[in-house]
């Protein structure tokens, strides 16, 4: 996070550009600053004023009195490349550069402003926001050096945006319900600051809570995922994307040059990020709402309290239309509500206190709620009433809820509905107390379901998955298979041509036999037997569905020859000049209570492959009737896949004799998964149709596309799958043979069984206080990890029953910029003096030398002897700090 200090607590500031005339940038820069009341010296530099707002203006960068430690430029944008090289000289270390347009300025040399001014901030270590930047407000600083016309009040929210105008509808909206902000940043086009570096700054930044992030585009998709993953971990945060369907996306600005991602493939990166997306202006003011009053959800039962039914009834309707949960009352708690509420209220949860509820009404209802503990969160709606006047019976409530011990385990969420005076007071004095409050039901229901669906995207970042099983493939024999395709120039193969390799995963295909002509296809098929399908082999129409289309159940030899003449004729009326290979000929299974899915990997622009999972069809639209999700895949994130398509509707489960067995497609899309990462030369594989029957899986028609390639192929891939290649073997004093592997989700039970084996003083000395029985979280944290950003290396030992015993590990956790490392080392304590610790440090040295650390430090206590001795051993160099009980580990790689 080089230079961000600089930029998040800068101490001077000079405005490039500066004017006293009212309206031009650089005259609401500097008053905006003046406004906000930073402390720093604010130092406007143009040669053509004396003063700008009363502040002494310097002619010149050069004749800056003091190096500043950021520069705002307001300057256009064709003389910002240049300025930049002036700051670069002069040792300025962070930048904002507000003008756009730098990429259609082409200099001389056909670059653009763009490149050169990248280039130039590059030389001088330079950090730079935007170009096309409203600038940046630090509220808790009293910084704001932004263009805005609005400023933001002090908060624990962070909002960083690519879009200007969405900052400022934002801040706009923000003002008047006085929510406020820790950070508010406009990034612009992005030419060196990015969300990745914004969210590990601010992820471990105090003052703010939750994140929120507006989106166009992603430039980077493995650091983004990365870093979103972490700072998910550790704050909330929160997505609203643009451009959801292809045209929207062909309209933003930043993708001219480049083509737009798949909007699922964004919404799978966003799940498997453990984020949040909201999909309207509408629903982000909404989630900022939540955010900014919300407790952490800790369930998903809703109980609704209205006094009017059809609200109510409109409340559950969106509830039930969004997958939430409605509370279910005792009879215990009917009863209690029945001594306080008329004969005529609802009996049940959403709770009518009918129409003529006054203030008390209200209150009594809500507090047995609240005792009841039958509800994880509560909706208050409220229309127009004489008998419980808006303003007044939200100030009675707002003060019983906040008096109220329990209603701070709860989360509540208030709906007073109409548009008077009355009604929009209200909804303030809600805000104010520190209860969201919202204008419809179904804006109130959205809400809360935010926190629900936010909820179960952190516990899929956490969940564990299951094994699928020691399983080998053959994957030389199919390195082999692709390599000599590639040298037979072969780079599309057919079901025929792709079914030896697809079996070498264990993907069944249906046999297929080649034939020249019609009559021949005839002659095979009488030895196959019916019904067959009859497919067009050509290079030259491999995708042109008018001619290629298969002919199924084809149930005799003439059907099969008049069928594959017609296919013959209509090519070469339609492709006169086509190479034909033949015909393909494949017995057809039994499809009785089948179903046929479609299974493709895609290559995204934006995330590299892509998995999809749909139902196919001739007119198969993958924005609309795809599933996706982001190689690599385990056991849990296929379970994901395979729920959220039958969720959409994506997948149905269509009631024949044997539905799809969830478990084995689960298990099915974790090979094709292994498949996209063994193999980068595949650049796309359409299995279509899949024949399910259960759990039985067969591909009837198949095409893969070969391309060569060259260098790392985890690089194509947004998330680094398991790194096989850092696996070793070893063995102990005692002769056992164990396995260093990097560790993997799947090992949460073992490591847990693991540490149970490890002593209480030697946990103590590894995580400098007692530990007790970790969790699942706990668990989670230690085995799920990023591998591009930590490595855990684990010692294995298969013991004779067969099961893996973790015998030991070995951890480093590298900065964001990934140039130090602090690692640590936990052994068995029955397994002192075997050798181990030494296997484990030698490990993760190596490690850091391979993945281009520059520095590994651990620490350690003093009593801790054989941790220091090993250290000394092989090569750190030892700081005893008794004053702090502690011992500094360092080694320069």
């Amino acid at each position: 996070m080089l230079g961000l200090d600089m930029l998040f607590k800068p101490k001077s500031i000079a405005v490039i550009g500066a004017s006293d005339t009212p309206g031009r940038a650089g005259n609401v820069i500097i008053r905006n600053l003046q406004s906000g009341g930073f402390q720093g010296p604010i130092m406007p530099v143009t040669p053509k004023y004396q003063a700008v707002a009363g502040i002494l203006a310097y002619p010149t960068i050069n004749a800056l009195p003091l190096i500043p430690d950021m520069a705002v430029l307001c300057t256009q944008a064709d003389k910002n490349s240049e300025l930049i090289r002036q700051l670069g000289e002069k040792g300025v270390k962070v930048a904002i550069i507000l003008a756009a347009g730098m990429k259609k300025c082409i200099n001389q040399d056909g670059r653009t402003e763009f490149d050169i001014m990248r280039e130039i901030a590059s030389q001088y270590d330079m950090r730079v926001i935007g170009p096309n930047s409203l600038g940046l407000i630090l509220p808790w600083l009293n910084l704001n050096a932004s263009f805005s016309p609005i400023p933001a009040n002090r908060g624990n929210i962070a909002f960083v945006s690519q879009s200007a105008a969405v900052c400022t509808t934002i801040l706009d909206w923000a003002r008047n319900r006085r929510i406020g902000f820790s950070t508010f940043i406009s990034l612009g086009e992005a030419s060196d600051i990015d969300f990745p570096e914004l969210l590990d700054y601010l992820s471990r930044e105090s003052k703010t809570d939750a994140i929120l992030l507006y989106i166009d585009n992603i430039q980077d998709a493995r650091a983004f995922i990365s870093a979103a993953r972490a700072a998910s971990r550790n704050r909330r945060v929160l997505v609203l994307k643009s451009g959801r369907t292809p045209e929207g996306a062909a309209a933003l600005p930043h993708l001219s040059e480049s083509l737009p991602g798949l909007d699922g493939a964004y919404d799978a990166a966003i799940r498997r990020s453990g984020m949040l997306r909201v999909n309207t202006t509408h629903e982000l003011f909404a989630a900022v709402e939540t955010l900014s009053h919300s407790v952490p959800l800790r369930g998903e039962r809703l109980a609704i309290i209205s006094n009017g039914g059809g609200p109510a009834v409109m409340a559950v309707d969106t509830l039930m239309e969004m997958g939430g949960k409605l509370a279910v009352l005792s009879e215990e708690t009917i009863e209690k509500l029945g001594k306080v509420l008329p004969v005529s209220w609802s009996q049940g949860n959403p709770l009518d206190i009918v129409g003529d509820a006054d203030i008390e009404r209200y209150k009594k209802a809500t507090e047995i709620l609240l005792e009841s503990d039958e509800a994880d969160a509560l909706l208050i709606l409220h229309s127009p009433s004489v008998t419980a006047p808006g303003l007044k019976t939200a100030k009675a409530l707002a003060e019983m809820l906040k008096n109220n011990p329990r209603a701070k385990r709860f989360n509540i969420l208030t709906n007073w509905q109409g548009e008077s005076d009355d009604a929009t007071v209200a909804r303030l004095a809600f805000a104010h107390a520190g209860f969201p409050a919202y204008r419809t039901p179904e804006s109130a229901v959205t809400a809360f379901m935010h926190l629900v669906e936010y909820r179960r995207n952190q516990k899929q970042l956490m969940e564990t998955p299951t094994s699928i099983g020691q399983i080998e493939y053959d994957v030389e024999g199919g390195r082999a298979f692709i390599q000599q395709a590639l040298d037979s120039q072969l780079t599309s193969l057919t079901t025929h041509e792709a079914r030896p390799f697809l079996s070498k995963y264990g993907i069944n295909v249906m046999a297929t036999w080649l034939a020249a002509d019609a009559a021949e296809a005839a002659q095979i098929t009488e030895q196959v037997g019916y019904p067959v399908a009859v497919k067009l082999r050509s290079p030259d129409i491999a995708h042109k569905s008018d001619v290629n289309g298969v002919m199924l159940d084809l149930n005799n030899a003439t059907e099969v020859a008049n069928a594959a003449q017609l296919m013959l004729n209509r090519m070469s009326l339609s492709y006169p000049t086509a190479r034909i290979e033949g015909l393909q000929i494949q017995a057809m299974a039994n499809r009785a209570g089948s179903q046929e899915l479609r299974v493709c990997v895609r290559h995204d622009p934006v995330f590299g492959p892509v998995i999809l999972l749909g139902e196919g069809g001739s007119e198969w639209n993958v924005n609309r009737d795809a599933a996706v999700a982001i190689p690599p895949l385990n056991m849990a994130l296929a379970r994901y896949l395979v729920i959220g398509a039958l969720k959409a509707g994506k997948l149905r489960q269509r009631g024949h004799p044997y539905n799809i067995d969830v478990n084995s497609l689960c298990h099915f899309l974790v090979t094709l998964s292994q498949v996209v990462i063994d193999y980068p030369e595949i650049t796309e594989l359409d299995i279509h149709p899949l024949l399910v029957t259960g759990d039985s899986f067969t591909v009837l028609d198949a095409s893969i596309k070969l391309s060569p390639f060259e260098g790392d192929a985890n690089t194509r891939l947004a998330i680094r799958p398991y790194p096989k290649e850092l696996e070793q073997s070893a063995a102990l004093k005692d002769g056992r043979k164990i396995l260093l592997r990097p560790i993997l989700p799947e090992d949460e039970p073992n490591h847990k069984s693991f540490v149970e084996r490890v002593s209480v003083e030697d946990l103590y000395k590894r995580f400098f206080s007692d530990v007790g029985e970790l969790n699942h979280e706990a668990l989670a944290n230690l085995t799920q990890i990023d591998y591009d950003r930590e490595m855990a290396f684990v010692a294995v030992f298969r013991a004779p029953n067969g099961e893996d015993e973790i015998l030991g590990v070995v951890r480093a956790l590298a900065n964001p910029s990934h140039t130090d490392a602090e690692f640590a080392v936990l052994v068995r304590s029955d397994l002192k003096g075997m050798g181990l610790g030494r296997i484990l440090m030698d490990k993760v040295i190596e490690y850091g030398r391979q993945s281009g650390l520059k520095r590994i430090n651990g620490m350690t206590m003093p009593s801790n002897s054989g941790m220091i001795a090993l250290a000394q051993k092989v090569g750190f160099s030892i700081d005893v700090q008794i004053q702090d009980g502690i011992v500094d580990m360092d080694m320069m790689l």
